[in-house]
């Protein structure tokens, strides 16, 4: 049986795989942290000393750094599905995978990591064609644009090499060949749409994915909480947990 710590453990996804935990019999939830507290919860992770095989978190970018100094310090593996993460804990993150086994994504979605492949593929078939990514969350998310449609325009740019981002528009200047132009949306409480639109004078294509409840996001980090255990050092991502 696999012993999970859910990190951010009294927020909306904290209580999505908190359920699927508790209904899953190769799982067992050996502890809860959330600096909110409460009852059976440690509000600090350095509190925490408990047997464990894999820690979920579903906090905020701010607590990552401790997270992972603890990860390190105890061998656990972990799996970070937070984003807006700076770009110093990017490099802590891939300097943690070197001593411990960290799964690292911006999406616990596997049809946001089909849309990905399938936009990587349009854009290498339509070199001269021009991408926008649009991406809808709820009003509440601080990051903009999302973690995910960063993903994305990463992705795209492996196949794009010169592609500049541009982050909306504004101004009287046209649209440069090679952009990329990724747009955020923030509306009531939508969970989570990303489009990718490929665009030549004379066609369109959009790849559009959306998440109709958090638990999808819960069942992928339970997915990648049975990947992880027992596993080495090393970065991970949904691309590990399903042969990619």
């Amino acid at each position: 049986m696999t012993r999970v710590i859910l990190h951010g453990a009294c927020g909306r996804m904290g209580h999505e795989v908190r359920a699927l935990i508790e209904n899953n019999d190769a799982l067992e939830l050996v502890a809860s942290v959330d600096a909110m507290g409460g009852e059976g919860v440690y509000t600090d992770i350095n509190d925490c000393n408990v047997e464990a095989d894999v820690i979920i978190d579903f906090s905020s970018a701010a607590a990552t750094d401790a997270l992972l100094a603890y990860a390190v310090d105890k061998n656990i593996p972990v799996i970070i599905a937070t984003t807006g993460h700076s770009a110093a804990q990017i490099e802590a993150i891939h300097a943690a995978s070197e001593k411990v086994a960290v799964f690292h994504s911006a999406n616990m979605s596997l049809g946001v990591y089909l849309l990905v492949a399938l936009a990587k593929q349009t854009a290498a078939m339509m070199p001269d064609a021009d991408i926008e990514i649009i991406e809808t969350h709820h009003n509440r998310k601080v990051d903009a644009p999302s973690g995910t449609a960063l993903m994305i325009a990463n992705a795209l740019k492996t196949v794009r090499e010169k592609a500049e981002f541009v982050f909306g528009r504004q101004g009287a200047s046209k649209r440069q060949a090679g952009e990329i132009g990724i747009h955020a949306v923030r509306r009531g409480n939508s969970v989570g749409t990303h489009e990718v639109i490929v665009s030549t004078d004379n066609q369109s294509l959009t790849l559009k994915h959306e998440a109709h409840s958090r638990a999808l996001f819960a069942e992928g980090a339970i997915s990648a909480a049975l990947f992880m255990d027992g596993k080495g050092a090393g970065l991970y991502d949904m691309n590990s947990v399903v042969g990619g």
